[in-house]
């Protein structure tokens, strides 16, 4: 078989060359359109390589048809410009040569795209498990208002039943119509929006505050909303218990500023000279404020009824041969009921002082106390009884001490006070109701 001229192998490795460099041109301007994303840098370069490719296909193609030459500078003039980019390709790859060079290979991006992905995974665990034990749901909705994620359960509701739904749906038009209100002027002026509403979740109500802000796409067109609702039930609960204790406070105050007044009135009318009337009243102060420092250590609760009566008689117990005995099981008392039971202590210690067994060396005094049957009202009973003292005679009239004792302790507690002046010694026997008794904390 004769082998084939050189003229036809010099003509077909002409046209593939002019189809193959098309090809390729083609190939290179789709790719530069198809990444739009690629830097500059690389689409220049890519645009360089596409038209000497481009360049080379059209010598070819006029080479194959230009047998006559006719046009003998057209070659030329091909060869000069395949030149010139030829220059400009050089340059432009050895000026980006080390970016070249540090272009990451397949294998590396693969497992650096691999170690992004692990890390954002991570990341979003994390952020999940922080949102979930956390008192914050993140949320997002369309323009109708439907809920298209959510990191927790919401208003009470899990999330399964959350999703897809409105708020009109999950808590009702009345409940949802504060909310609504608000997440649809968010809407309408592409603004932030924040408020509080109040749900109702298994019987009890629930307070959160929401934080409301459009949701745009990459265009920026509003396509709805992303918010927080953080659960302000503590907070909220806490500001009523403040409000209270408030009010307790100013109560207590006007309580305690006519206790104050009442005392300094009958401490005045029975003290003999100016600088008994301070020494009496600085003690009875005193006494009252061992009561508060106990109810204040409660927070105001109520106070064991054992603390109170040793608080009152500390500078007694604290000899070395008391001359006390205390008995009697553990009662916690009211904050009221401490207080006067505090002040009706202080007295009887001081008149024992004074006039009873605590002023001689071979007095004592036995306080006991308890609790009374359930038949006969409940409560307790408190007894004073001084024994080894000086002989006792009932006083012609009655001081202040025993104005505290008899009347205002019955009056306070709405119990029974026996005051009984016994030669062998005073006998103070005092019931309570149980009413004013509350639980030990």
């Amino acid at each position: 078989m004769p082998l084939p001229s050189i003229e036809l192998v010099d003509n077909a490795a002409r046209w593939i060359t002019v189809l193959s460099s098309l090809a390729i041109f083609v190939g290179l301007v789709r790719l530069l359109h198809l990444r739009p994303a690629l830097s500059i840098r690389a689409r220049l370069l890519g645009l360089l390589l596409a038209t000497l490719v481009l360049l080379f296909g059209v010598l070819s193609l006029l080479v194959l048809f230009d047998t006559a030459n006719t046009l003998p500078m057209l070659p030329t003039a091909v060869r000069v410009g395949i030149s010139l980019l030829n220059a400009i390709g050089a340059i432009a790859l050895w000026s980006n040569f080390a970016a070249l060079i540090e272009m990451p290979t397949p294998r590396h991006a693969v497992s650096e795209q691999r170690r992004l992905t692990l890390e954002l995974a991570t990341a979003l665990q994390r952020y999940e498990m922080a949102l979930r034990g956390s008192n914050v749901a993140i949320f997002t909705q369309d323009r109708d208002l439907r809920y298209t994620s959510v990191s927790k359960p919401l208003f009470g509701f899990p999330v399964e039943q959350v999703l897809g739904s409105t708020d009109v749906e999950l808590l009702g038009e009345s409940r949802a119509r504060p909310i609504t209100l608000m997440k649809r002027e968010s809407l309408s002026a592409a603004a932030s929006r924040k408020g509080e509403t109040e749900v109702e979740e298994g019987g009890q109500k629930r307070w959160y505050d929401l934080h409301i802000d459009p949701l745009r796409d990459l265009a920026g067109t509003t396509v709805g909303l992303t918010g927080a609702a953080v659960d302000v039930t503590e907070r909220k609960e806490n500001e009523q218990h403040l409000r209270l204790l408030m009010r307790e406070l100013t109560h207590r105050s006007k309580n305690l500023l006519a206790v104050i007044q009442a005392m300094a009135r009958q401490t005045a009318r029975h003290a003999g000279s100016i600088d008994d009337f301070v020494e009496i009243f600085s003690a009875r102060l005193q006494a009252l404020s061992k009561s508060h420092d106990l109810l204040v250590q409660e927070s105001w609760y109520g106070a064991s009824l054992n603390d109170m009566v040793r608080s009152q008689l500390g500078h007694h117990l604290d000899r070395e041969n008391s001359q006390f005995t205390i008995k009697g099981p553990n009662i916690f008392l009211k904050p009221e009921a401490a207080q006067n039971i505090g002040l009706a202590i202080h007295e009887l210690s001081t008149n024992a002082a004074k006039y009873g067994a605590l002023s001689v060396p071979t007095g004592h005094v036995h306080i006991t106390w308890a609790r009374r049957p359930a038949d006969t009202g409940g409560g307790f009973e408190l007894s004073w009884r001084e024994e080894g003292g000086p002989t006792v005679a009932k006083p012609a009239a009655r001081g202040f001490g025993s104005l505290v004792i008899e009347r205002n302790l019955a009056r306070a507690l709405d119990g029974t006070v026996d005051l009984d002046f016994a030669p062998a010694g005073l006998v103070c026997t005092v019931t309570v109701p149980e009413y004013h008794l509350t639980p030990e904390r």
